[in-house]
């Protein structure tokens, strides 16, 4: 499903525990790390294919999380004309994604990565809150930076932690 300016919908996951860290995901087969994040079916509300998304990436039920918030409004970014499948109709030049905040209230025993056939996941690691900003692939900085600054005050209700690491992203930027 792409909407008629040429995003594909999709849902984004920032998993916390008690900590306040967060679930850290490395991509099959590769070295590169993300959050938990899929498409919406035509069928479903954001948030019904979140909590699909949460079991077929990472084996969660919905009562193994609370919900702690969402997004008010759909955060954009464009794919790098590299990753553009000009060959595919309709033509799908980026995402448009709802990010959703959980924590997470069972064991870390209970974190699976085969619920689908093809998983997402080989390996995983709890973060510190701004340290995704530091991993991700460049052309998605924009929208976690956007989805983190907004989510942040529902668990960090005194403020956030600093950015350690603001230099650093400064002198990356693409």
């Amino acid at each position: 499903m792409i909407d008629s300016e040429g995003y594909r919908p999709n849902v984004g996951i920032i998993l916390c525990n008690h900590e306040q860290r967060l679930f850290w995901g490395r991509r099959v087969g590769q070295n590169t790390w993300q959050f938990p994040q899929g498409g919406i079916e035509n069928h479903e509300s954001p948030e019904e294919a979140m909590f699909r998304e949460l079991k077929e990436e990472v084996g969660l039920l919905p009562h193994q999380v609370d919900l702690m918030g969402v997004t008010e409004n759909w955060l954009r970014y464009r794919l790098p004309k590299r990753f553009i499948r000009h060959h595919c109709q309709p033509l799908c030049i980026g995402q448009k994604q709802r990010w959703f905040l959980l924590k997470v209230n069972c064991d870390e025993t209970d974190f699976c990565f085969t619920h689908s056939s093809k998983p997402e996941f080989d390996g995983w690691r709890w973060v510190r809150y701004w340290h995704p900003l530091r991993e991700v692939i460049y052309f998605k900085r924009k929208v976690y930076t956007r989805a983190l600054e907004e989510l942040a005050p529902l668990l960090f209700p005194d403020g956030p932690p600093s950015r350690a690491h603001s230099n650093y992203l400064r002198q990356n930027r693409r």
